[in-house]
């Protein structure tokens, strides 16, 4: 049985605990947070601490340590538990900046622990069918490729926690919101060569950006367009990606990226086409993401072998965020090496 625990007891710990719980092979030990307010759950096996280092120390079977705290800790958390040799799943972002998120990828190899990061949208069904076309090579050169996440986020979203919106702490929209389909983007198109940025804050009284586009050049010469905004009225009205080669698009869109709305490739027939869009209409979430995190990281620690969601997969987006915003600030092309 792999022991894991929790640290931050927020609104996504109520994810990590269910998929715990979901998971065969899995036992939620322990759960941590400052706040002793937080620490209620209806499980009177599982120990509550206020020191992450106490729990730790206290408690050497502990396997796995879920990281649920604000964004802007993720990096010095990471080395706190590095350093008691437990493995790690940490939220999106992996950190706010791409030396926090190689840092901890440094600490956890210098460590011998695993490092996942929880981008769950790689596990929903129609980005698992675009995922076997790539891998089978069906897009044959690939164009270009469109990520947008058209979502809306009040003030109130942001006044409910005073980290919202920080730069220090929680970032802004790409960050925050559009890096799940940022991850998307690159685990699709591969490493990018150079990007182009322009973000600005609209309309939410916050330190990061609401609103931000980029344009980017990917080594294999392809393009990407990123479209992310969390100003639109009155509400969310979509997330998509869509996907450009010679011999096939396909887009993937609705409010959360769900559904199969484009799907041309060659040597597909309508009939096949049609089966795999009611197939995903009638279970457009599949399997909940968190539940696949807990369930590979089970996977990893028996197999001994890397996340399927590693730390590098983190660090990338990271950096392609960190990028467009430079390029916003500098009004230059931002080249990576």
């Amino acid at each position: 049985m792999i022991q894991f625990a929790i640290v931050g007891m927020g609104f996504i710990a109520d994810k990590h605990i269910a998929a715990i719980r979901n998971t065969e092979g899995a036992n939620l030990f322990a759960i941590c947070d400052n706040n002793p307010d937080r620490l209620t759950i209806d499980d009177e096996n599982v120990l509550k601490y206020t020191d992450l280092e106490k729990m730790l120390s206290d408690n050497p079977q502990i396997d796995v340590v879920n990281i649920c705290v604000p964004s802007g800790l993720h990096a010095t958390l990471t080395k706190v538990v590095a350093k008691y040799k437990k493995h790690i799943i940490t939220e999106k972002p992996m950190a706010l900046n791409s030396a926090d998120a190689k840092e901890m990828m440094e600490v956890a190899e210098k460590e011998g622990v695993k490092l996942a990061i929880v981008h769950p949208n790689r596990y929903r069904p129609a980005i698992m069918e675009v995922r076997k076309l790539m891998d089978a090579e069906k897009f044959g050169k690939l164009s270009h490729a469109n990520a947008t996440v058209r979502w809306n986020r009040g003030q109130e979203y942001y006044d409910q926690a005073p980290w919202r919106g920080t730069k220090k702490f929680d970032g802004g929209v790409l960050m925050n919101q559009a890096i799940h389909n940022l991850d998307l983007l690159l685990w699709f198109m591969g490493p990018v060569k150079s990007v182009q940025g322009m973000v600005a804050t609209r309309f939410r009284d916050i330190e990061t950006e609401d609103v931000a586009t980029g344009l980017v050049e990917f080594e294999s010469g392809a393009l990407g367009v990123v479209e992310a905004a969390t100003t639109i009225y009155p509400q969310n009205l979509e997330e998509s990606l869509s996907i450009f080669g010679e011999t096939a698009s396909v887009k993937v869109s609705g409010k959360n990226a769900l559904f199969i709305e484009t799907w041309d490739v060659e040597g597909v027939k309508e009939e096949e086409v049609e089966a795999l869009k009611a197939n995903i209409q009638n279970e457009p979430w599949g399997k909940k993401g968190h539940d696949c995190i807990i369930e590979d990281m089970v996977a990893a620690i028996k197999e001994n072998r890397e996340p399927a969601v590693s730390g590098v997969d983190g660090y990338n987006p990271v950096r392609l965020i960190e990028a467009i915003i430079e390029s916003s600030e500098t009004g230059k092309r931002i080249t990576f090496s």
